[in-house]
């Protein structure tokens, strides 16, 4: 195949059928889980560097842009960056026949056939032996923990549950995130693990080996951590104590003093982010917040109908904080804490996914937050739980969040309960993230948060 060069991907015109890797990548791309703009045709791809693995393999970043408006001044529509292994050889065998995407006719791959390398049992091998020992290719540099032994022959296997991104399994031992839409700067699911580790925090499992890219700008590309093979998410486990008519709340209340710990070891890692500041600061903080709530409320009620009668309601909840007690300093928080984002192993729970909500820019990601909004996601991740069998028992969802708010409390010594304005306003928020997510991508599910909507706004929580 060729040396390692910068590849032009030329568009193909819509009346012929795709013979560039341009064309073939415009028509597998938005078939992608992890790819985020579905609803959005992808208008062009350009490359923005290319990377020869190993024989055979390519890493590519390409930047998928999208058709739309251009913004007033003549800025293009705006698109998103998203990493790409590709394997590149003359003939495919059968069974990658499902990682295949194409055949290239034209341009400096002309002749070969491509496919996603991830699913190549043999490319994921040699991507863990990169990660096995340090060092550059190209603009990547692989980077590892010293303490920490890989060894090499790990069988790989692709995991079919992923979303956002996409996870191997080495041997049952260890896992490797691969991002897939990359933003420059340093991912949190490298930055905090890493930080909690440094604190003796051993709720999260550490990063032994990463890497990362210097061009076009720096960024996180991929994690590899250890791997709880007996593990058990809090979801399965959830829904699993339901279907058997069980109770759920010793375990609610271990996740509270587990998310406690990771919030305490956060703040301690991160002291910058917790700090006291003066109170009008922090009254107009929270009114900062209370005022994006309202605005992200009014968006989705434009885009979501069913959402409009519980505005007046629903504003009265963000209203609420304001001159209210400002509760726990902000800190770095996980972002996108529910039942999914945790791990039972034996009788100890551990918290992943530190990447938090992917939609949002990561220096929103990496800000410093209020804590609470990682208790406010969890609590509604029981509400959710509770809603996937008939008959609904919300009484289970709510011993579910007295449990966890008194687990959390044993731990961080404030609880979540005394601070009601606080925690029904970020739960709101939650809630009409959820209503338009649902609208969009799974109507189905609408009614399971606008239960809490109507609860929220009508019974004020």
């Amino acid at each position: 195949m060729p040396k390692t060069a910068p590849l032009r991907l030329s568009t193909p015109t819509v009346d012929r059928p795709p013979t560039t890797l341009a064309g073939l990548l415009r028509e597998w791309l938005p078939g992608q889980r992890w790819f985020a703009g579905k609803d959005r045709p992808v208008a062009d791809l350009g490359v923005l560097s290319t990377t020869e693995l190993f024989p055979g393999c390519l890493h590519l970043l390409v930047h998928a842009s999208h058709t739309g408006v251009p913004a007033p001044g003549g800025t293009p529509p705006p698109g998103d960056c998203y990493q790409l292994l590709l394997g590149v050889q003359e003939h495919v065998s059968p069974r990658l026949a499902r990682a295949f995407i194409g055949r290239v006719h034209e341009g400096p791959l002309a002749g070969f056939a491509v496919y996603d390398a991830l699913q190549d049992p043999r490319s994921a091998e040699l991507l863990l032996d990169r990660l096995r020992h340090p060092g550059t290719a190209g603009p990547l540099r692989f980077e590892a923990d010293p303490s920490v032994s890989v060894p090499a022959g790990l069988a790989p296997r692709l995991l079919d549950a992923e979303q956002s991104n996409s996870s191997l399994v080495y041997g049952d031992r260890f896992i490797l995130k691969v991002f897939r839409r990359i933003q420059p700067g340093v991912n949190p699911d490298l930055e905090l693990p890493g930080a909690l580790a440094a604190q003796g925090c051993t709720r999260v499992p550490a990063p032994v080996a990463w890497f990362r890219t210097a061009e076009p700008r720096a960024a996180t590309l991929g994690v590899l951590q250890p791997f709880l093979p007996d593990a058990s998410d809090g979801w399965a486990l959830a829904l699993r104590a339901l279907a058997a008519g069980d109770e759920f709340t010793t375990e609610a209340h271990e996740l509270g003093q587990a998310t406690a710990d990771v919030h305490l070891a956060l703040a301690a890692a991160f002291p910058s982010g917790g700090e006291p500041v003066a109170e009008i600061d922090r009254t107009e903080t929270v009114t900062g917040t209370a005022t994006a709530m309202i605005e992200r409320l009014e968006a989705a009620a434009h885009s979501v109908p069913a959402l409009r009668p519980f505005v007046p309601g629903l504003r009265t909840a963000f209203g609420a904080l304001v001159g209210r007690d400002a509760g726990p300093p902000a800190q770095r928080i996980h972002g996108d804490l529910h039942l999914g984002q945790v791990l039972q192993a034996g009788h100890d729970w551990f918290v992943i996914d530190f990447e938090g909500e992917p939609s949002k820019p990561l220096a929103e990601r990496r800000s410093a937050q209020s804590p609470v909004r990682d208790i406010a996601g969890m609590l509604r991740s029981f509400d959710y739980a509770a809603r996937q069998r008939r008959p609904w028992r919300p009484e289970w969802a709510r011993r579910c969040r007295e449990a966890y708010c008194a687990g959390y409390a044993a731990r961080a010594g404030w609880d979540p309960r005394t601070k009601h304005a606080l925690l029904r306003a970020y739960e709101t928020d939650r809630a009409v993230y959820e209503v338009l997510y649902e609208a969009r991508h799974r109507p189905d599910w609408l009614p399971v948060p606008m239960a809490a909507i109507e609860r929220l706004a009508v019974r004020g929580g």
